[in-house]
């Protein structure tokens, strides 16, 4: 959690002092760099890894004590604010449907491997996707590290402006009507930052004037699982909702 560094860069910056109710606090990358040139560990002062804080656990004392997270605004500047900055990723506890393959042959190098995108792209290829998403006309169009354009969202009710923040989408499919982004992962998820299925809602809504819908992906033990979250608010970070979820069972004809 590298709460020693943080505490360091909150000391240096006398940031607990500073008003998160009215606006939240800005910092790049050099000041980090300059609070934490003390220590000696890569993973204590590597800007990087500093900001990389995807569940709330992986939150620094400091920030878990004054209800805080970190989000990127531009290319090595960021803004500690105050609020919910995550979205809990709950247990699906229905039973797993029984899923068919679409595929009438079997994939011998989807079974080389354990990643979550291997098992992303076999859920794809299997017609899992389109299933789930009730659309058959879903095709594989993103994948990949993009950067933003310029969108300005709230945080309850502080105004926060984001440009050229670089995201990275496991895979986006387009089909006539609408647009679907996943979030991928391969571990048992409890909760994620809002941002990593905010940002890129926000980045190809703008691209689009089809419906953009963001989705969670996980393979967890045999089952694969995914959760449909929508934003019924384009301009509030904390509109997300949970509109549905489901695990499967995939099984070869």
């Amino acid at each position: 959690m590298n709460s020693n560094s943080w505490k360091a860069i909150f000391d240096k910056y006398e940031t607990e002092k500073h008003n998160f109710e009215k606006e939240p606090f800005i910092i790049n990358a050099e000041q980090i760099k300059r609070a934490t040139a003390h220590f000696t560990k890569t993973n204590e002062k590597e800007v990087r890894i500093l900001c990389k804080q995807d569940s709330r656990e992986d939150r620094p004392q400091v920030f878990i004590d004054n209800n805080l997270f970190l989000l990127p605004i531009k290319n090595g500047e960021y803004v500690i604010v105050k609020g919910e900055g995550y979205i809990d990723i709950p247990q699906i506890k229905t039973s797993a449907t029984i899923y068919t393959s679409k595929l009438d042959f079997q994939l011998d190098t989807s079974l080389i491997g354990n990643s979550e995108m291997q098992h992303l792209d076999f859920a794809y290829a299997s017609s899992l996707i389109r299933t789930f998403m009730e659309d058959d006309t879903l095709v594989l169009t993103i994948r990949g590290r993009k950067y933003t354009p310029k969108f300005t969202f709230k945080v309850g009710q502080q105004t926060i402006t984001a440009e050229s923040v670089q995201t990275e989408v496991d895979a986006g499919y387009e089909g006539k009507n609408q647009v679907v982004l996943i979030e991928a992962k391969n571990a048992h998820t409890s909760n994620t930052i809002i941002r990593q299925l905010f940002y890129p809602f926000r980045q190809w809504q703008q691209y689009t004037r089809k419906q953009v819908k963001t989705l969670f992906f996980e393979k967890r033990d045999n089952y694969y699982s995914l959760w449909q979250y929508e934003f019924t608010d384009v301009n509030d970070y904390n509109s997300i909702k949970l509109t549905k979820s489901q695990q499967y069972e995939i099984v070869q004809k």
